[in-house]
């Protein structure tokens, strides 16, 4: 259980750091022109989603950070883990998704993993 919340954990902090950087780099995020259902919110927020590069950025990092603690059995590690995933939940279909996964996990997996 653990590895597989470290897999999923990797996969979107490595994911929203690169489309990050990749937005600040191109304008542009990895993937097709406009991106998920995620940018309609902050459109009609008039929030340039384009300008978000940081943010993403930040992100990822905050999933490393979860992912650190969570593989050095950080007493932090499990509120750290529920924190970023509802923070997360707005990153709709696939931050959604993953952090769905992870609080069902830490909630209901929290003896097995020893945290």
């Amino acid at each position: 259980m653990k590895v597989f919340l470290l897999v999923i954990a990797l996969i979107n902090g490595l994911y929203m750091f690169v489309d990050g950087v990749f937005v600040l780099m191109t304008g542009k995020y990895i993937g097709p022109e406009f991106p998920g259902p995620w940018a309609m919110v902050f459109n009609k927020s008039k929030v340039d989603i384009f300008k978000l590069g940081p943010l993403f950025i930040l992100y990822g990092i905050l999933w490393f950070v979860y992912i650190y603690g969570l593989q050095t059995n950080q007493g932090w590690a499990y509120i750290f883990g529920l924190l970023i995933s509802l923070a997360t939940l707005w990153y709709l279909p696939f931050g959604t998704l993953i952090s769905i996964l992870t609080i069902v996990i830490l909630i209901y997996g929290k003896n097995k993993l020893a945290l």
